[in-house]
């Protein structure tokens, strides 16, 4: 007997884009709908939280009513309303849920709070299959985290940064480099083209640890970039991001590889904001294709924040007949092992 077909509607609105989608079976994306405000943020140099908030209140109503349309889904025939309800900006996750906690009430659908770093694993699994034990590799503007999945919806961190996250870490070098917010999308432009590199620092931490560190690279940068104005020196700009970049996709894929290769893992997953550098898909991709390690890479569309991927992911607590209450709330610090599946073990 075939299993009815599951429709989700879910809403994510973590940071500063508000996002609406609806999910067939946590693979097949029917719509997927953003409104980013990297503009609006963009004159402040970072994401100003009220403001965000704000913003996503302006656009949540006609995000989800959209993602319905477009999708060809009558609002009685979905099967539960998904949200993202940690972690992020307290303000606009609050708007995310009590918009998806409405419609659940009013539509009489179950509701699934997901973890947003689940989110962006489970980006991967629009795209194919997930052979488990597998090994995540998370980079974003707020994280970056070595994630063992041992089997599918669980989750055991092996290791995360000490200080900046990578996508962090990029905005504040970008910035000292003169460049607008987000900075990322630029440096990794200026890498690919620089001639040279400027030889920056390496930080593995202790021979055995998953950890990163990248606050020391982040000093050396400004150190360098200060060195060069100080001297009176010009054009400096495309060696210092080559090597800056150089340095973080180092550690990033050596310490991946041997989180693989320690476990066991199938195969390794890119998630995150910062899944869209160049630099590092293509040195991943190089890599792995050398250790004969299978590589998931998601098209860009789902590398930044979009409700798409946290479908896939509630599908997982659909399946597993976990549901939230009602009195839902935000957690901006939620524990992405606590929200792992539930087994009958």
């Amino acid at each position: 007997m075939q299993e009815q077909d599951c429709y989700i509607l879910a809403v994510e609105t973590s940071c500063d884009e508000t996002s609406a989608a609806v999910v067939k079976n946590g693979t097949e994306v029917l719509s997927n709908l953003i409104a980013s405000q990297i503009e609006t943020h963009r004159a402040f140099g970072g994401v100003v939280p009220e403001v965000a908030s704000r913003k996503h209140v302006e656009s949540i109503t006609r995000i989800l009513e959209e993602a319905v349309r477009e999708a060809g889904i009558p609002p009685e025939s979905l099967s539960a309303i998904a949200v993202t309800e940690g972690p992020g900006l307290v303000g606009a996750l609050l708007v995310g849920i009590m918009a998806a906690k409405s419609l659940a009430f009013a539509l009489e659908k179950p509701l699934i709070g997901v973890h947003h770093i689940a989110g962006h694993i489970y980006a991967n699994r629009l795209m194919e299959d997930i052979l488990y034990p597998s090994m995540a590799l998370v980079v974003s503007g707020g994280h970056t985290e070595l994630v063992l999945m041992e089997r599918e919806g669980s989750f055991k961190l092996l290791g995360h940064t000490r200080d900046d996250a990578v996508g962090e870490a990029y905005d504040k070098v970008a910035r000292a480099l003169g460049f607008p917010y987000p900075g990322g999308p630029y440096v990794d432009k200026l890498a690919g083209e620089a001639e040279e590199a400027e030889e920056l620092p390496r930080a593995w931490l202790e021979p055995d640890s998953y950890d990163f560190s990248l606050s020391g690279l982040k000093s050396a940068v400004l150190n360098a970039v200060n060195q060069h104005r100080m001297r009176g020196e010009d054009g400096y700009q495309p060696a210092i991001a080559r090597g800056f970049q150089e340095s973080v996709i180092e550690v990033l894929v050596e310490k991946a590889v041997r989180a693989v290769r320690a476990t066991g893992s199938r195969q390794l997953l890119l998630c995150g904001g910062v899944a869209a550098n160049r630099g590092l898909r293509s040195a991943l991709t190089e890599r792995c294709a050398g250790e004969g390690i299978s590589l998931i890479i998601p098209p860009l569309a789902y590398c930044t924040d979009n409700a798409a991927m946290i479908g896939a992911a509630a599908y997982l607590k659909w399946r597993s007949g976990e549901f939230s209450s009602l009195g839902l709330k935000a957690e901006p610090s939620l524990s992405l092992e606590g929200w792992s599946v539930q087994t009958d073990n």
